[in-house]
C-alpha cells in the first residue's frame, strides 16, 4: 500500500483488495485490539480510533467499509478523518458561510438593480470569503497536527492487513 498522499484533500481515502472472504477480514479486525486503539464494528463498517487518554481535539479516526466484490475476495474502502461530530460541525460552518454569501449576493444584486449603494454588502461578501479561507486553513492545520496519529492508524491498519493476507490472527 502506498503512503498517504499529502495533497489538498482534508479526508484522505484509499481502497485495498484482499483475497480473503469478508468474514475472515471482519474476524481479524474484531480480534486486533492493540493499545492505544479502540475498534468498533457495525456490520460491514469498522471504526478505529484512539483511546480517550490518547485523544486530542485533532485526533483522527479511520473508517473502513468492507464489501464483497467476488467470491472469497474483499474490498476495503478507508477514510481518515476527524471525529464525526467535529467534522459535522466543520461542514455546518462551511454551509453557513456559503449560505450567507449567497444571501448577501442576492441582496447586493437587488439593491444594485434599484440603484442603491452596495458597499457594505460587498465588504460582507469579501469577509465571508476570508472566513471560508480561514476555515479551510483551520482544517489543514488540524490535519497537520493529527498527521502523526494518522500515520499510527495507517501502520496499525497495515499490520492488520498483513494478518488478513496471511490468514492469521494478530
Amino acid at each position: 500500500m502506498k503512503a498517504l498522499p499529502n495533497d489538498i484533500v482534508l479526508r484522505p481515502r484509499f481502497n485495498v483488495q484482499t483475497r480473503q472472504p469478508k468474514s475472515t477480514v471482519q474476524r481479524i479486525f474484531d480480534t486486533a485490539q492493540k493499545s492505544p486503539f479502540l475498534m468498533k464494528r457495525l456490520d460491514d463498517h469498522i471504526f478505529i480510533r484512539f483511546s480517550k487518554e490518547h485523544t486530542t481535539f485533532w485526533s483522527p479516526q479511520l473508517h473502513l467499509e468492507l464489501t464483497d466484490f467476488e467470491e472469497g475476495k474483499t474490498k476495503i474502502h478507508g477514510v481518515y478523518g476527524p471525529n464525526p461530530v467535529l467534522w459535522t460541525f466543520f461542514m455546518f460552518l462551511h454551509f453557513g458561510v456559503a449560505t450567507c454569501f449567497v444571501i448577501l449576493g442576492i441582496w447586493a444584486y437587488s439593491k444594485h438593480s434599484l440603484g442603491h449603494d452596495i458597499t457594505l454588502l460587498i465588504v460582507g461578501m469579501v469577509l465571508l470569503v476570508v472566513v471560508w479561507i480561514a476555515l479551510y486553513l483551520f482544517g489543514r492545520l488540524g490535519k497537520a497536527k493529527g498527521k502523526g496519529q494518522m500515520e499510527q492508524l495507517h501502520q496499525f491498519f497495515n499490520e492488520c492487513l498483513r494478518s488478513v493476507n496471511k490468514g492469521q490472527e494478530l
